[in-house]
């Protein structure tokens, strides 16, 4: 660090947004990440939805906006752990006025953030780090927020058209390498 000069902490964001949802309003993306701290210094570890989720399924856990249980705005098509965390894929119902408004405020890249309703029940505590790491949760419900407690928690890719995406994707990386 060269002295005098101050320590700049800086935010990227993409220019445009990206189409994070689709027309019919699925959208897919990661309520948790693994081994990384939120704002509240819990840390949830693999395997802490588990067992939730082979109790529950997707199907009994809620899809909210600002985790109001009073505003319900559709229903998980699947949630399942993967090595990088707890992967999502909702539907927004666009029958539901409020539901409406997030869709197009997805679209737009206003709102991306996920985060997770959980009861604790089994936890602990790291006394150096202050961290709280998080071995199994019940989890209740997973919601559309602005401002999720996992930074990382977002809202990422668009279900519907992926697949043409991907080999359009494929198709250009083999031109560029050959």
């Amino acid at each position: 660090m060269t002295v005098g000069v101050p320590v700049v902490h800086e935010r990227k964001f993409l220019p445009e947004p990206v189409n994070a949802v689709d027309a019919e309003g699925v959208f897919e993306g990661y309520a948790s990440l693994f081994g990384e701290a939120d704002l509240g210094k819990d840390v949830v570890m693999p395997g802490a939805f588990r067992e939730s989720l082979r109790n529950r399924g997707a199907a009994h856990v809620r899809l909210l906006w600002q985790h109001d249980p009073g505003q319900p705005i559709g229903r998980w098509l699947s949630i399942s752990e993967d090595l990088r965390g707890l992967r999502v894929r909702g539907r927004l119902n666009l029958a539901v006025e409020r539901a409406r408004d997030i869709h197009a405020l997805m679209r737009d890249g206003a709102v991306d953030g996920l985060s997770i309703g959980f009861r604790v029940e089994r936890a602990r505590a790291e006394r150096p780090t202050g961290l709280r790491r998080l071995e199994k949760l019940d989890l209740w419900e997973i919601s559309v927020v602005t401002f999720p407690m996992l930074p990382g928690a977002r809202v990422e890719t668009v279900k519907r058209g992926a697949p043409a995406l991907a080999a359009h994707i494929r198709r250009t990386a083999a031109r560029l390498l050959s």
